[in-house]
């Protein structure tokens, strides 16, 4: 399974935001940071702080950051969210799903693919916080 670039966004700035977790932070240093399209980025934080996985605070002196602890998201719930998971193949044009084996076959396959996903959380991915922290003013 191949994550899409919004996924992708989403757990750099998660991984940005963990690894500074408690500041606020602009999201033109995120996408500075890593890169990226600041104007896609802010679609994403957009999202993410929607949905509650961060914290969007407006004004001059405003920025974004994460919404709860970085032990308490879950990467598998991150991906629920931002890639649906409804499934790998749209199966319902198909004219022979009715009888084939493979729709339960690619649910098995979604649901052990995020099941390893739902193991980890932002703190896992930020454990070596100071070298991330370097690393990330580097970039």
């Amino acid at each position: 399974m191949k994550l899409t670039r919004y996924t992708d966004y989403a757990i750099r700035a998660l991984l940005f935001l963990g690894a500074r977790e408690g500041e606020l932070c602009s999201i033109r240093e995120i996408a500075e940071t890593f890169r990226i399209s600041q104007n896609h980025l802010m679609k994403v934080v957009q999202d993410l702080a929607n949905a509650g996985f961060i914290e969007s605070v407006r004004g001059r002196n405003g920025g974004v950051r994460l919404h709860k602890p970085a032990e308490d998201i879950n990467l598998g719930a991150l991906l629920r969210h931002t890639e649906g998971l409804t499934g790998l193949l749209e199966c319902s044009e198909c004219p022979v799903a009715p009888a084939c084996g493979m729709p339960p076959v690619l649910a098995e396959a979604t649901k052990a693919f995020v099941a390893v996903f739902d193991r980890y959380s932002v703190a896992d991915l930020v454990r070596r916080k100071t070298d991330l922290r370097a690393l990330l003013v580097a970039a």
